[in-house]
């Protein structure tokens, strides 16, 4: 069913490329208003060009998931040009090659958690007033299937991602006692052939 979102404005972080790209055009083509962030500058404008030339609305913006400064920044530039959001989708997440916990760098793990885990986190602390001031919306966090089911020699990766969906179950919990109308969810997806395979 066409229009499913229509006119709603969705910020989806890690947009330029992968699961993120599919996302946005999706989203796009049922009439979202999207508002795509990623460091990947070009592959961020290619985006808006695609969902523009089929007749989509789109902005990107530049956007390091792991510095706060730039999250105050997005949702300030949603607040002013859209004056609300209805939908984040904290997308953004990296991978470390597979391998013992024993071999993993310290300055490798802090760097994935940053990035999967407080990027994440912080999305949520700074578009859910926004989300509420605008009388709901619903946040979407992407975990994996390893935030359900471990894997051995991923277990950076699995920690990261069970991060996020203990996290998004206790936000949700947060919303549902203030009934404040914001739906905060996590998606499992199993193997998809993105970038991320390519560390």
């Amino acid at each position: 069913m066409p229009g499913r979102v229509e006119g709603k404005i969705a910020c989806i972080t890690g947009a330029a490329n992968g699961l993120g790209r599919c996302m946005a055009l999706t989203v796009a083509r049922e009439g979202a208003i999207v508002v795509a962030t990623d460091l990947q500058e070009d592959d961020g404008a290619s985006l808006v060009s695609e969902i523009e030339a089929a007749g989509g609305r789109a902005i990107f913006l530049r956007h390091d998931v792991t510095c706060e400064g730039d999250w105050i920044a997005v949702v300030g530039a949603i607040r002013t040009r859209f004056g609300r959001l209805d939908v984040l989708v904290n997308n953004a997440g990296i991978g470390l090659p597979n391998g013992p916990a024993t071999d993993i760098d310290l300055a490798d793990w802090k760097r994935l958690m940053a990035v999967n885990v407080d990027g994440l986190f912080l999305g949520v602390k700074h578009a859910l007033p926004l989300m509420r001031e605008s009388g709901g919306g619903s946040i979407i966090n992407v975990s994996s299937i390893a935030g359900i089911k471990a894997s051995a020699n991923a277990s950076a990766y699995c920690a990261s991602k069970g991060a996020v969906r203990l996290f998004t179950k206790s936000v949700a919990l947060e919303c549902a006692a203030l009934k404040d109308g914001v739906r905060v969810n996590s998606l499992h997806p199993g193997i998809v052939e993105t970038a991320i395979w390519d560390t």
